[in-house]
């Protein structure tokens, strides 16, 4: 399945599966989809990257895919991946005496109670959606009420995702601390460290196979740790806000607010929008559903359910793994454009 790519059929009603010879060779680096698929020439388009000498090799990127994925769906790790992340379920649990509030300023976001979301490997550690989650998930009674039928509650609820403007400092000083214990957790399951698995791989002699399963617990490993000093350093700087008295930035008096239409139901909450220009997250959105659209950032088919290349889109991966471990802690990108194995 490896081979296996969606291609729309030719009245480009519906998608089917082909193999497309001589770009299915190309090996994978960081960049843009720059392929598309031209329906009027019923051909598979790639614009090159970058500048090409005779004789050098062909790269082309293969979507925002994390080092799981690739090790799993291509069968190589690659180094140094902006898009790496590690994966971390979260739930509102309904024994809080707030679940109800929480659930409904959840619902009011576009944000499920309990969903798999990712720590990324660069920062900021966490995108729009986990932070509106998370500042949801460790709000006071007051602060939910103020956004739901609080005085500019709308607002409130559309910037959730919006770092610019935090709930409270102390919610901000609680979100963080949480996130900084929680990655602290996932570290302390692991059975070894980064520096027993840097060492490893300098003093053995080892097979591909385990290379590649070494660098992918110690890339997740590193994930974590810089989570982990992110999230500290966050906490710090909130708690100097909070200790300082310093005034909260309020949206209504914002540059944002002025240039923004005030009508509510005319635009997307920031939160969604955000998570719209993050493909690696996408949770509850769908991405063009007519062949005939656009090409959508991560592919060149279109479609609600599109599976580039005979594989999951991670949305589903992360529905069934959630389905899977209701109750399990878990250590998240719309479908790539393709799984080649890297030599």
């Amino acid at each position: 399945m490896t081979r296996q790519n969606q291609i729309p059929t030719e009245d480009g009603s519906r998608v089917t599966l082909a193999l497309i010879p001589l770009w299915d060779m190309c090996n994978h680096t960081n960049g843009l989809i720059t392929t598309g698929y031209n329906l009027e020439d019923d051909r598979c388009e790639c614009v090159a990257l970058q500048d090409f000498k005779a004789g050098e090799q062909i790269y082309i990127f293969y979507g925002t895919r994390s080092n799981a994925e690739f090790v799993i769906h291509s069968g190589f790790f690659f180094d140094n991946n902006s898009h790496d992340r590690v994966k971390i379920k979260l739930g509102v649990s309904k024994s809080d005496r707030l679940y109800a509030m929480k659930a409904e300023v959840l619902a009011r976001a576009g944000i499920p109670t309990s969903s798999v979301f990712a720590l990324h490997a660069t920062e900021p550690p966490i995108s729009a959606q986990l932070l509106a989650f998370l500042r949801v998930f460790c709000m006071s009674e007051e602060e939910l009420k103020e956004h739901l039928i609080g005085e500019h509650a709308i607002d409130k609820i559309f910037t959730l995702g919006n770092s610019e403007f935090p709930v409270s400092w102390d919610n901000e000083v609680k979100l963080w601390t949480f996130l900084e214990a929680r990655a602290s957790l996932l570290l302390k399951t692991y059975k070894t460290t980064v520096e027993d698995d840097k060492s490893f791989l300098e003093t053995h002699d080892l097979t591909p196979h385990a290379t590649m399963a070494i660098k992918l617990r110690l890339g997740e490993k590193e994930i974590l740790e810089k989570a982990v000093k992110s999230a500290a350093a966050n906490r710090e700087y909130y708690n100097k806000q909070m200790a300082d008295g310093n005034p909260l930035p309020k949206y209504e008096e914002s540059n944002i607010a002025l240039l923004e239409n005030t009508v509510a139901d005319s635009r997307l909450p920031i939160v969604l929008r955000n998570l719209e220009e993050e493909a690696e997250e996408q949770g509850n959105l769908k991405i063009g559903e007519a062949i005939d659209a656009e090409v959508t950032e991560n592919g060149f088919v279109n479609g609600e359910n599109s599976l580039l290349n005979g594989t999951k889109s991670e949305n589903e991966n992360l529905n069934q793994e959630e389905s899977n471990r209701e109750t399990e802690d878990a250590k998240e990108s719309s479908s790539d454009s393709t799984d080649e194995v890297k030599e």
